[in-house]
């Protein structure tokens, strides 16, 4: 070893070692930290719960108003597990399901119904990735405008459908199509899921993602870009739509504020 290189050594060494006493200070910072921002609050929330006993406890759980908002909540999400799920993990447990070694792959060969490597696969693929921006803009919407037009509607004697098409449509009608038109553009561009559940049949099972994947890996580039040239099309007329939708939907808002209840 020569002597700079023994020389640097040392006093890389005692660069990267501090005293005893900085890193204990660093580490009480931090557990201080983390003490008064999580730990406290989260242990004073408990005990605040259990304060009365168990028992006042189990019954603010169980009373009917906070099983609905449980319900509630764990249906919100569900609503949004496709987003936390990769879109691949969706197209296999589809496969896993309706596949000829899943669940119902026996019965549903009994039957000859094919689901997996058809389109109805790809159907439900893209439904299950793409469902979730409906629910997410209507969900929120329903809960803000709450249920008095409903009640009223079946107070003076209309029935269900009656006042899905007459009270609840209209008050939801552009939540609902933001959220189809933003469900469709998710539906346009979807790979993972339906690369898994097509099979890759050409003039039968391949979307345009899919065939414009195909072309590329076969370095056929002019028609590859050609075909993502139409994906870019009906991106930005899904982006023009949603532009209006959004204004429309501003315009019909303010509108009604100035009418007043």
């Amino acid at each position: 070893m020569s002597a700079t290189t023994s020389l640097r050594q040392p006093l890389r060494e005692a660069g990267t070692d501090e005293p005893v006493f900085v890193r204990l200070l660093l580490v009480g910072v931090a557990l201080t930290f983390l003490t008064l921002f999580l730990f406290t609050p989260l242990a004073f929330v408990f005990v605040q719960a259990f304060r009365k006993g168990v028992g006042i406890y189990l019954a603010a759980i169980t009373e009917p108003d906070a099983v609905d908002a449980i319900r509630l909540t764990l249906l919100v999400t569900l609503i949004d597990l496709p987003f936390s799920v990769s879109p691949v993990v969706s197209g296999l447990i589809y496969v896993l399901i309706f596949g000829l070694q899943g669940w119902f792959g026996g019965w549903l060969q009994e039957h000859e119904l094919k689901v997996i490597f058809a389109v109805p696969g790809i159907v439900l693929a893209t439904i299950f990735v793409t469902f979730p921006f409906v629910a997410r803009e209507l969900i929120p919407l329903m809960q803000a405008q709450g249920t008095e037009q409903e009640e009223a509607a079946t107070v003076l004697g209309a029935g269900g459908w009656q006042t899905f098409v007459r009270v609840t449509l209209p008050n939801i009608k552009w939540g609902l199509l933001y959220g189809v038109i933003l469900c469709n553009a998710r539906a346009m561009g979807e790979f993972g899921a339906v690369s898994v559940v097509s099979g890759h049949i050409r003039g039968a099972t391949n979307t345009l993602p899919l065939h414009v994947e195909i072309l590329y890996n076969e370095y056929q580039f002019a028609a590859a870009f050609a075909v993502a040239s139409l994906l870019a099309s009906l991106a930005l007329v899904t982006l023009a739509l949603k532009y209006a939708v959004e204004r429309r939907a501003h315009t019909s808002f303010h509108s009604h504020e100035r009418e007043g209840p």
